[in-house]
């Protein structure tokens, strides 16, 4: 048996692929200690591991300090947690052994913990892989209209921040990618090979497992014998970026009253009484256990994040995304290459354009078919048992 340190700040998207590994891990004797933040203590240990926690406010606070409005301002925003992440983990563990670590992927102080401990480390890469040139590039795209003076003040303060991190924790870091991709000797992905774009740049390091879909909590307040058996579109922009009440209001306009039975999740930051008044083919909830109800849904709406578009196609569900940041727009476009949905833009967005969307998508058999198909590979691929597979694997190479 080995001790396991996981280390992932938290969201939906970063946590939920975890929770598979770390049952599966423990289910073949390892120990897991978790680190993440208290919102998700319950859903960890409810796999066996140990959960300890980070101040999510304090490291949403520096995070943010780093800026906003470039891809160089995040990782020096990553930087910034460095120091209310990595004495608190330090802290936590005095005195524990570990035989090594596991880090989610965009969780800049996970690469860095493994340095200070100097443990085997694997990346837990829940987007898109990037590896260096893929990383560089979109940098310097990123970059082509940035006023020089601005970009020279970034560059300045991503140079200080790493000059501070060696002399507070004896850390090497050799460039930006380093902090907001934490390549590893193994990096476990989760969607498979054939979905990744540029598929082809990316070594044997690099493990694409599909998706890892586990049980979730039971909700007691969803019941699913009111949708069993219905023409059921589910709309979901996900928990981070959902407090879109134009867009709620846009979907009971669309579908209001039609054959179709709704089901839409608002998230936490919008409150029921903001939306309105509900039309009586929806069932529109804060949180809606996703997995569950995906697995009767015939069209899935979303914003395209990593987790719920791996678990839309995981289901054969045909997608319609609204791509709202990040690498949903990348998602989008992957998803209409496969022919598994279509994009539409938010700005521009009616409610005539959603319902034609919907109702395209709903009577094309062709996108049912492509769904279905990466269904399938989705199966193949293995999931959270093939990724602890190839941890193993990596284990026997070290003799751990």
């Amino acid at each position: 048996m080995a001790r396991v340190l996981f280390i992932n700040a938290g969201s939906e998207g970063h946590i939920n692929p975890t929770i598979g590994v770390v049952q599966e891990l423990i289910s073949r004797g390892e120990e897991v200690v978790y680190f993440t933040i208290e919102a998700f203590r319950e859903r960890i240990e409810m796999t066996g591991a140990t959960v300890r926690t980070l101040d999510g406010q304090k490291f949403i606070k520096a995070f943010i300090s780093g800026g906003r409005n470039h891809l160089l301002e995040r990782v020096n925003g990553l930087l910034h947690t460095a120091d209310i992440v990595i004495p608190t983990v330090l802290e936590q563990i005095k005195g524990e052994h570990f035989d090594y670590i596991i880090h989610d992927s965009m969780f800049g102080c996970g690469r860095l913990l493994g340095q200070i401990l100097k443990l085997p480390a694997i990346n837990s890469c829940t987007s898109f892989a990037q590896n260096k040139i893929s990383f560089n590039s979109t940098l310097e795209q990123l970059s082509q209209n940035v006023p020089t003076e601005i970009l020279k003040k970034i560059n300045d303060d991503f140079q200080n921040l790493i000059t501070q991190m060696k002399e507070k924790y004896d850390v090497e870091i050799n460039s930006p990618y380093e902090v907001f991709c934490n390549p590893a000797p193994l990096t476990i992905v989760y969607i498979t090979r054939e979905f990744q774009p540029f598929q082809e740049v990316f070594d044997q390091t690099y493990k694409f497992v599909g998706p890892s879909i586990s049980l979730r909590l039971p909700q007691k307040n969803f019941d699913l014998t009111t949708i069993k058996g219905k023409s059921l579109i589910y709309i979901s922009l996900g928990t981070v970026l959902n407090k879109a009440i134009d867009f709620y209001k846009l979907c009971f306009k669309a579908f209001g009253n039609t054959d179709n039975t709704v089901v839409m999740s608002i998230g936490e930051q919008t409150q029921l009484g903001e939306v309105g008044e509900i039309p009586k083919n929806f069932i529109v909830k804060n949180y809606v256990p996703q997995t569950e109800v995906l697995q009767y849904t015939k069209l899935f709406i979303t914003h395209g994040g990593m987790n719920s578009t791996n678990e839309g196609l995981y289901y054969g569900v045909p997608l319609i995304v609204i791509p709202q940041s990040a690498d949903q727009p990348i998602i989008a476009e992957q998803v209409t290459n496969i022919g598994a949905g279509i994009q539409l833009q938010m700005q521009s967005l009616t409610a005539n354009q959603l319902f034609d969307a919907a109702d395209h998508v709903l009577n094309d058999p062709s996108f049912q078919k492509a769904a279905a198909n990466i269904r399938e590979s989705f199966e193949k691929s293995g999931g959270y048992h093939q990724a602890v597979d190839e941890i193993f694997q990596f284990k026997s190479q070290l003799n751990i």
